[in-house]
């Protein structure tokens, strides 16, 4: 009879007919199975804000002359694409992308991303030099109860000089933190697409990317160095 009870009301909840309504505190209630209990209502509004927006693009582009920001959108064909060189889907169709330029020369790429970490969304901005390379990780908002580490500088320093021939892994490419693997794991992933959105749609167009001759024999070679050595 207990049993049927607690169903009951899990259903009624899920339904929005147990009288509360399904915006409710009870209805959005969030589970945390490694403290073993629901979240706080102190730990569900939880946020850390490292920085702005604003704040981010200058470190990110710090010897840009002009700064310019477009709106880079996705067909579903380009968005297949890119799902299939960082091997996940993802629901976003549109990014944030700032260009730094001095005179008629890129210097760099910046963008914003929002992924989920262990419960919500953390957002942080990534930087990709005109090479391809990831020059710089900022997190911006933390909204986890823990984890926050990810915004430090000896963590997010892991990514820099990386870029869409890294698979970028946790414990072998990236060293772990203990209790917010998730985290981790969300930045990685979020620095993983950045990668390859960068070289997909600046730098293949400009014959800067990763499908040019120049850029394969310089992989390869790094590559044969380490074998060899």
């Amino acid at each position: 009879m207990l049993n049927h009870l607690r169903l009951t009301v899990a259903v009624a909840i899920t339904l929005g007919l147990s009288g509360l309504g399904p915006s409710s505190a009870w209805a959005e209630r969030i589970w945390d199975s490694e403290l073993r209990r629901y979240l706080t209502e102190d730990e569900m509004n939880h946020a850390e804000v490292f920085m702005t927006e604003e704040e981010a693009v200058k470190i990110m582009l710090p010897k840009s002359q002009h700064i310019r920001k477009e709106i880079l959108r996705l067909s579903q064909e380009r968005k297949e694409l890119v799902e299939q060189r960082i091997g996940w889907k993802f629901p976003e169709d549109s990014f944030e992308v700032y260009i730094g330029e001095t005179g008629d020369k890129v210097d760099g790429y910046a963008m914003i991303h929002n992924t989920i970490g262990k419960h919500k969304h953390m957002t942080y901005m990534v930087g990709v030099d005109a090479k391809g390379r990831c020059s710089n990780v900022e997190l911006l908002v933390f909204r986890e109860a823990k984890g926050s580490e990810v915004g430090r500088k000896r963590f997010n320093s892991q990514y820099e000089g990386r870029t869409v021939f890294d698979p970028i892994r946790i414990n072998k490419d990236i060293i772990n933190i203990s209790g917010a693997t998730m985290s981790v794991r969300s930045i990685s992933a979020g620095v993983k697409r950045v990668l390859v959105l960068i070289d997909e749609f600046y730098l293949k167009p400009l014959g800067l990317g990763s499908d040019t001759v120049p850029t394969r024999q310089a992989e390869k070679g790094f590559f044969d160095f380490l074998l060899n050595n």
